[in-house]
């Protein structure tokens, strides 16, 4: 009977792969982490916590526990979608435990984002959509023939990115030609492809290809998600926002206070959403207004992501760039409350564009 006690789970498959293609595995209770690999324990609430030198992992009932390795980590990114064949050699890593934070911002990301498994190539994928649409609308800056300080600039402003959107810190980023490693023509042909399913300018999407894209996008499980995004990092984003730039004006306070208070509102808002498949208590939604719940809170999780961008600006800001950056937060707020009020709400009302 004592030799139970004694009793150690064994890993599961692919932890020999943490650490080069896999970045964290879920691990059954009682496990061991691998060696070199710390682990972290998501609980029912979405709270995290770190076992350090832990020999096994002790877990309760409904709790998640993970094995990550901290790297590094090498990625190749392409920076711009249509230049292919140039590339940023990435290394990364997953940053050292901050004493002062009650939650390290990769935990969070583990929590909010990953179910099971996180792979390096799917990590990979979500950084570089994370730098392109960064540099497509001015919030890191790599242009042409980059001087040494322009390029100073961008390496640190993509470190506080990664950092505020994955919990990861960069350790190198370098230019390499991917010239020879890139099937040109596959990546036009790609490209065609995704340009083809789009309709014109004005013109509504024939029936059919409403029903394929309802039909890829299973709203249930999105929208669950979508959710616990909003419900786990909605909190986190204000305590960010409270101490990552303490304005001297006055004037550029009261924003900042007026900016938590509606965020405020919002994650309330999140925490007493009604389920996605009924209109009231008893009364079922019918399935295009689910659909529609769905696609709001998917864009309100874009709003996020630009949210943590921000975040990573303000950082770094100094008080003269205040104005513009709250003037961001402002739009990135607002489109917060109407994807939130669109979740919420059971009329199809028609979708308009985002500010």
């Amino acid at each position: 009977m004592m030799l139970g006690f004694f009793k150690r789970t064994a890993a599961p498959e692919h932890a020999c792969e943490l650490g080069r293609t896999v970045l964290a595995l879920a691990l059954p209770a009682g496990a061991a982490p691998p060696s070199g690999c710390q682990a972290v324990v998501v609980g029912t609430d979405g709270r995290t916590r770190r076992l350090q030198a832990a020999r096994r992992i002790e877990a309760r009932p409904g709790e998640t526990a993970y094995a990550f390795h901290p790297g590094p980590y090498t990625a190749d990114l392409v920076p711009f979608e249509a230049a292919p064949e140039i590339g940023l050699r990435t290394s990364f890593a997953v940053d050292a435990p901050d004493p002062q934070a009650s939650q390290q911002r990769f935990d969070l990301f583990l929590a909010a984002e990953v179910s099971g498994r996180l792979d390096l190539a799917a990590l990979a994928a979500a950084v570089e959509a994370t730098l392109r649409h960064e540099l497509a609308t001015g919030g890191l800056e790599l242009p042409p023939c980059t001087t040494l300080e322009e390029w100073n600039a961008f390496r640190q402003g993509l470190n506080q990115l990664l950092y505020m959107r994955f919990g990861v810190t960069v350790d190198d980023c370098v230019p390499v030609d991917l010239g020879g490693t890139r099937d040109f023509a596959r990546v036009l042909a790609e490209r065609a492809e995704r340009q083809a399913e789009l309709p014109a300018p004005g013109v509504p999407l024939p029936v059919a290809a409403t029903a394929t894209a309802a039909e890829r996008f299973a709203p249930g499980p999105e929208d669950a998600k979508a959710l616990r995004r909003l419900f786990l990092e909605l909190p986190c984003l204000m305590c960010g926002l409270r101490l990552a730039a303490m304005p001297a004006a006055q004037e550029q306070f009261h924003r900042q206070q007026a900016l938590l208070q509606r965020l405020d509102l919002v994650s309330v808002g999140v925490n007493a959403m009604p389920s996605l498949a009924l209109a009231a208590p008893g009364q079922p939604l019918a399935a295009e207004e689910q659909l529609r719940r769905a696609r709001h809170s998917r864009r309100a999780c874009v709003s996020l992501d630009e949210a943590w961008a921000l975040l990573a600006r303000l950082r770094q800001a100094g008080e003269a760039a205040l104005p513009q950056l709250y003037d961001e937060a402002e739009r990135i707020v607002a489109n917060l409350e109407a994807d939130c009020a669109g979740r919420r709400s059971s009329a199809g009302e028609v979708e308009g564009e985002r500010p």
